[in-house]
């Protein structure tokens, strides 16, 4: 009894869909989609990693420069029509019905949201290429996730509203996949591109502001009245949350470690502001370490205003006050070795050594 409710309840909830797409490539039921979005993740992190274990990364690049162009043909073509069908003038921005009849627009618009979702199954191509170029450590959870549900989220779109207000979502989103996949393409050329590629976190962060204006633009139907399902608008709205945080996420871990990385470089050791350790060549190890006030160090012994007094007992360990001057600054380091550093404020101006003849 439980079980034939159940399987009712679907048959009439799947019969409610947009009776024009009934018929169409995987529109009858979601478990086409869903099966291959699962054989999918199956693939790339597992199966695909375990064939590639033992054999070298493949050579793809032509291959990578191709799919990447055809992807910005696709999707430019995706943009421009569901522009000139809807969004460019024809669609209102604020409330967008759907347009269930079989007015040539309508239906027009109603197969580009079809075509749309059978282009986030060519998307899947992304994480292949990563598994067959051995790029394991890019199949990230951030990437797998987006790329995963991608197409189970679109069907229910174009099974229950192909057009309207749904569709802004693929608008915006094909217009991101234009720069994208450029980027990519360029980048699969090779090194040379590498200069032209500076944007690229702005990219990302393109990416993340189609997911604030997807949101505003579904959530914008709390406030108005508007003869649209406020399902999808919870629908639409929770993905671009969902992807706004996860590319957030992304964004933070990539960027920000890159930044702190540079000022952790900027801040190293024998960096020229004096903020690092220099060590001399020399046999006895002697290290000075020159800082910003001017205090010095030789052998862990802290001396101020560069000063070096210290005086051993045997010409290989003596440490004398010797002076190197740049710039009119004094400061000289020499220790028994024959090494001579010079430093003006912290700062290491230069270095030279002699050679045992010389003394």
């Amino acid at each position: 009894m439980v079980v034939r409710a159940i399987v009712d309840w679907y048959t009439n909830f799947m019969a409610a869909g947009d009776s024009r797409v009934q018929q169409w490539t995987f529109m009858g039921g979601p478990a086409p989609t869903l099966s291959i979005c699962l054989s999918y993740v199956l693939f790339v992190k597992w199966i695909g990693p375990y064939l590639m274990k033992n054999r070298p990364p493949l050579s793809i690049r032509w291959l990578m420069i191709l799919y990447n162009s055809a992807m910005v043909v696709i999707s430019t073509y995706i943009f421009v029509m569901l522009g000139m069908l809807g969004w460019f003038y024809k669609y209102n921005w604020k409330c967008q019905p759907v347009d269930y009849s079989d007015n040539p627009d309508a239906t027009a618009m109603a197969h580009l949201a079809w075509w749309y979702y059978l282009s986030k199954f060519l998307e899947f191509t992304d994480t292949i290429f990563f598994v067959m170029r051995k790029k394991f450590t890019h199949i990230s959870t951030l990437h797998v996730i987006h790329h995963g549900i991608m197409p189970m989220s679109v069907w229910w779109g174009v099974k229950f509203t192909p057009g309207g207000h749904s569709t802004f979502f693929a608008f915006v989103n094909s217009l991101v996949h234009i720069v994208m996949y450029f980027y990519y393409a360029l980048a699969a050329i090779g090194p040379s591109m590498n200069k032209y590629l500076w944007w690229k976190k702005y990219m990302t962060a393109f990416q993340m502001v189609q997911f604030i204006a997807i949101f505003v633009h579904s959530f914008q139907l709390l406030f108005r009245d508007c003869n649209y399902p406020r399902g999808f608008m919870w629908w639409i709205g929770f993905h671009a949350v969902l992807f706004w945080f996860l590319f957030a996420d992304f964004y933070k871990n990539t960027y920000g470690k890159r930044r702190a990385a540079a000022a952790a470089a900027l801040n190293g050791k024998a960096h020229l502001n004096g903020n690092g350790e220099a060590k001399t060549n020399g046999t006895n190890g002697v290290k000075a370490n020159g800082y910003s006030n001017g205090v010095a160090k030789t052998n862990g012994v802290p001396k101020t205003n560069g000063v070096n007094g210290i005086n051993g007992s045997n010409g290989s360990n003596g440490v004398t006050n010797g002076s190197a001057k740049q710039n009119g600054y004094q400061n000289g380091h020499s220790n028994g070795n024959g090494v001579s550093n010079g430093y003006s404020n912290g700062v290491v101006h230069r270095t030279t050594t002699k050679v045992d003849s010389e003394d």
